[in-house]
């Protein structure tokens, strides 16, 4: 080894770390990279035999040919048939380019990446505190169920459940959940309309892209979800918030604010965010003015399952003939939000278009989440599941509106909703509700300022919380608090 070069001696002074959990060739093919690409190794050096470089390094030479091996796949080194190996006169050239002093242009963050919204992540619905939105509680029966019907879909997998499957989604499960919404929501569909999607988010960028190109104009409602209003800005729509009333969207104000828009987004049965349900009248308004204006509407019915008083609403797609409406479902808050399952109901003329981007997103829903949803609505389980979550979350909302009304001093005004898994509590005193949200948190407590979600109307300040992710016996204490802390801030 008389011949070594300077930058294989100084390798040979770098000790290996026995007692690292990166292996011995993994630490050799790292270090000899770091040479050539620092320059401290130039092309053409020779390369030691695997065996001389084992002896140096006191190591099985297994790891030494290891590590050359994958040097030589990556082009850090060349072998020459009866010469050896040498550092790869390529690689080590642009590395010694690349250290050369230049003026280094740095790449901008584009406008289109810039358009993203930056959600907070201390806001995001998987923190557990009371009394945040969208979350769900599984009692003992639904998670021994689950278990056994994930086991038993796991033990019956065949090749058809391993492999690239219809992106649409399976047919059994598109069909119960056809025969589902059928019943339970009134809506005119067959099971080849269903696509299978992640969630209401997912089926609402693949209609935005369906439907709408740069520069359209859309209805969305003021107040309204900020998510799909962050998605068409991303898609470089005009949205044009109409303000909700008592009843609902008001249809008038949108023929007059933005007569030829191409489509509406709206959540008719429950509102978002403030609960209310679309009169029968508005309804049929709203049907009146796609037909004449030849619109598309986009129904987000999220949480229509949890109705608590009356018969249940049926869907506005069920009222239409035209087929001009696209319906928008999730399981997610049904069953839980990991879940990651939803689905459209999409009119035919829009199948082709509306399936082929599913496919381009991700190519198709997970196959074994699928097979075990499926078999929870064929065996009756989910209904089951439904009509006890409703018993609790009837419970928690009341014992939620209960003690902020009895708490609060007359400082709120608590709108008990009809259905859904949130309520909205009105401030009174016309306190700023991001001073309580913010203060709330300090306190250890998720509420959301409802003053968030308006564009161009008017708003009222109040407070959102969910009620269905929490027991009884955390949610009064914890209201207690929230009211203690509303009463006192309307004092100072």
């Amino acid at each position: 080894m008389a011949s070594t070069s300077q930058g294989w001696a100084d390798f040979y002074a770098w000790q290996l770390d026995r007692a690292s959990r990166t292996s011995l060739s993994r630490q050799i093919y790292m270090q000899v990279r770091s040479a050539v690409l620092s320059g401290a190794l130039r092309a053409g050096a020779r390369v030691p035999s695997s065996r001389a470089m084992a002896l140096r390094l006191g190591v099985a030479r297994a790891s030494v040919v290891s590590a050359y091996e994958q040097l030589l796949a990556e082009g850090y080194v060349d072998s020459r048939h009866g010469s050896g190996t040498f550092i790869s006169g390529e690689v080590a050239g642009l590395a010694r380019r690349r250290r050369a002093p230049r003026v280094i242009k740095r790449a901008a963050v584009p406008t289109s990446a810039r358009a993203f919204p930056d959600f907070e992540r201390s806001a995001v619905q998987g923190e557990a505190r009371p009394f945040n939105t969208g979350r769900t509680l599984i009692d003992a029966r639904t998670a021994e169920t689950w278990r056994s019907l994930t086991h038993r879909a796991v033990r019956r997998l065949g090749p058809n459940d391993l492999g690239y499957a219809d992106p649409a989604g399976l047919a059994e499960l598109r069909a119960n959940i056809c025969d589902y919404l059928r019943v339970a929501r009134a809506v005119r569909c067959e099971p080849d309309q269903i696509v299978i999607t992640a969630g209401t988010q997912q089926a609402i960028d693949i209609a935005i892209r369906v439907l709408l190109a740069p520069g359209d104009e859309v209805w969305v409602e003021d107040p309204g979800y900020p998510l799909t209003h962050a998605q068409l800005l991303l898609a470089q729509v005009q949205p044009r918030a109409i303000p909700v009333d008592v009843v609902g969207l008001m249809v008038d104000v949108g023929r007059r604010t933005a007569s030829r828009a191409r489509a509406v987004f709206v959540t008719p049965s429950h509102q978002f965010p403030i609960g209310v349900a679309m009169s029968m009248a508005r309804r049929l308004e709203l049907l009146a003015w796609a037909r004449q204006s030849g619109a598309f509407i986009v129904e987000d019915d999220y949480t229509s399952e949890f109705r608590y008083s009356g018969p249940a609403l049926a869907s506005l797609q069920g009222l239409d003939h035209s087929e001009q409406v696209i319906y928008v479902g999730t399981l997610n808050k049904a069953l839980f939000p990991g879940l990651r399952i939803g689905h459209a109901v999409v009119p035919r003329a829009l199948l082709p278009a509306f399936i082929g981007a599913r496919y381009l997103i991700d190519r198709q829903p997970a196959t074994l989440q699928q097979v075990v949803v499926s078999e929870f609505m064929q065996q009756g389980h989910f209904a089951a599941h439904i009509r006890r979550m409703r018993l609790l979350y009837r419970e928690q909302r009341d014992a939620l509106a209960e003690t902020l009304t009895r708490r609060a001093a007359g400082r709120l005004d608590v709108e008990l909703p009809d259905q859904g898994m949130h309520l909205v509590a009105y401030l009174r005193d016309g306190s700023s509700d991001l001073a309580i949200e913010a203060a709330a948190r300090r306190a250890g407590i998720v509420v959301r300022a409802i003053s968030r979600f308006y564009r161009a109307a008017r708003p009222r300040p109040g407070l959102m919380l969910g009620f269905s992710g929490f027991p009884r016996q955390l949610i009064v204490p914890a209201a207690a608090r929230l009211a203690a802390l509303v009463a006192n801030r309307g004092r100072n």
